[in-house]
């Protein structure tokens, strides 16, 4: 199975460009699963959008162990079954990004070693300025919408995707899919 992990910061592209991927692989006859996090289908994922909502220090804390449980609980229910040819993860390790400081390579280090990682993970980028952009006419924003916020937690994300394949995506979603979509060629020949 060819495990791809979507990951990046709020509205910086990344359920648009699992839809994309899966599509592209569908296409070619397989059978592609997308696990969006937090997912409404479950506690976890229900307590962690509701927690993303909050503006509390204990909200973030919930917010990112109720994300990281909802992502446990997904591979558990989709990695080692045999349901599709392509697992699309969306929302995976850089949930620890949002928490302290001191807390952030540790948790994703401790994460890491329980979840399966790929050759496949993409790390999507974009200034702040351009996020806000995006987000600003959303009727409810999380907690992690502003610019202070977002600056921060993308300074922790860019350290931690060191080994990630990282794409800009400041740009057009097309523009952006055909560079994704390049790296997934040369991705899948080495396969």
């Amino acid at each position: 199975m060819r495990l791809i992990i979507i990951d990046g910061l709020d509205a910086v592209g990344k359920d648009t460009h699992a839809k994309l991927i899966k599509k592209k692989y569908e296409e070619k006859g397989e059978r592609v699963v997308i696990r969006s996090h937090p997912e409404s289908d479950n506690f976890f994922g229900r307590k962690a959008k509701k927690a993303l909502l909050g503006r509390s220090k204990i909200d973030k804390l919930f917010a990112s162990v109720f994300y990281m449980m909802d992502v446990l609980l997904s591979v558990k229910k989709y990695y080692h079954k045999n349901e599709c040819d392509t697992l699309i993860m969306v929302r995976y390790l850089m949930g620890t990004a949002y928490l302290p400081s001191r807390l952030t390579r540790a948790a994703y280090t401790f994460f890491e070693n329980f979840v399966p990682i790929s050759d496949y993970m993409f790390f999507l980028d974009a200034p702040p300025s351009v996020l806000l952009e995006r987000v600003k006419n959303r009727s409810e924003k999380e907690m992690f919408e502003t610019f202070d916020e977002l600056l921060k937690v993308r300074k922790k994300a860019l350290l931690l995707a060191e080994h990630w394949n990282i794409v800009d995506t400041s740009g057009s979603p097309m523009d952006t899919f055909s560079h994704i979509e390049r790296m997934l060629g040369r991705l899948d020949r080495r396969k």
